[in-house]
């Protein structure tokens, strides 16, 4: 089968013959019809992620049908068109992964392939209304966005959330997420385009966090937000504190922008704020994620399509950060 394989630390992403998978007992291979990048594809291709190992096949989303499985009793599967949950052995506890738990496409071989090989509690049916490439786009951005503003955030309607960022495929399915659970959404971008974007994806304003009075514009906008999504963190964090109602819940992940900078801890506790972090999901936020996108019809936006042999190009436009949603590789 061909895949799109990666050989070496700064070598281009290319496309390979390897083996097609073989089943062990509980699995199924999915002859994929479509993958998406995330963040942490264009980690591991350059080389700033833990445990790369070469060669290995890089995706962790992906939507197609179940070609094959390994036990009789899992025959049904069979030409189901599915979306796969990228997040691997979560744990038993809601609250946290366990230590064994792994993400699709490092260091077992992801999506970017013709046929991947996954157990089958981690497939799901596709919700009816999407494509192959919208339903690719879901798994691990739609899971951490989910999991950040309901299960770590307990949004709910009427809360005034703040996204910090939106843009990214996390940031515009937390847009998206939150406006179908009737928040009042705002959002922070660099680019006055992504914000009239996500204007149409339904949220009420938002300012560009290059302007040195982003903040202070922010409040007076909205006067105080419930939760904040932030996936960059950097110096800027400091003044989220700031722009919170009393009680309201900060949740973070990726740092992109860097670590966390000193906080006033007065604003904190008087506030009764909380600081969460968050990664990924649990299967039953997988679960309900997607009886999320079925019941409110929501599409996720896909801001281009690439081929399989121009993975690399896809994976270029993710390192200057200019796409609007996700990056989709249709196979």
């Amino acid at each position: 089968m061909k895949a799109v394989v990666l050989t070496g630390l700064n070598e281009p992403l290319g496309i390979h013959e390897v083996n097609k998978p073989s089943l062990e007992p509980g699995e199924a291979l999915v002859q994929i019809k479509a993958a998406a990048l995330n963040r942490r594809d264009y980690w591991i291709s350059i080389g700033k992620y833990a445990g790369i190992k070469y060669p290995t096949i890089l995706g962790s989303d992906g939507a197609g049908v179940v070609a094959e499985v390994a036990d009789d009793a899992d025959q049904s599967w069979v030409g189901k068109e599915v979306p796969i949950n990228p997040g691997h052995e979560w744990g038993n506890n809601p609250n946290f992964q366990g230590k064994e738990f792994n993400i699709l496409g490092l260091p077992e071989d992801g999506t970017l392939a013709e046929y991947v090989k996954v157990k089958t509690e981690y497939l799901h049916i596709k919700p009816s209304h999407l494509t192959f490439e919208q339903a690719a786009a879901l798994p691990l951005a739609g899971l951490t966005a989910y999991r950040a503003l309901f299960v770590k955030g307990r949004a709910k309607a009427g809360d005034k959330v703040l996204i910090v960022g939106a843009g990214a495929g996390t940031g515009t399915f937390a847009v998206q997420f939150a406006v179908a659970a009737g928040c009042q959404v705002f959002v922070t971008s660099g680019s006055g385009e992504k914000i009239e974007r996500a204007r149409h994806l339904g949220a009420a304003a938002g300012v560009n966090y290059k302007a040195q009075d982003w903040a202070e514009e922010l409040q007076h906008m909205a006067v105080g937000f419930d939760v904040i999504i932030d996936s960059a963190l950097g110096k800027d964090f400091a003044k989220l504190p700031d722009l919170c109602n009393p009680g309201a819940r900060i949740i973070f992940f990726g740092a992109t922008a860097g670590a966390i900078p000193e906080l006033n801890p007065r604003t904190l506790f008087a506030k009764q704020i909380q600081l969460l972090g968050t990664m990924m999901g649990s299967p039953d936020d997988f679960k309900a994620m997607l009886q999320l996108v079925s019941n409110h019809q929501i599409i996720p936006v896909v801001d281009e399509v690439f081929s399989l042999a121009d993975t690399q190009k896809a994976v270029d436009k993710m390192g200057i950060s200019s796409q609007f949603g996700k990056l989709v590789i249709s196979i």
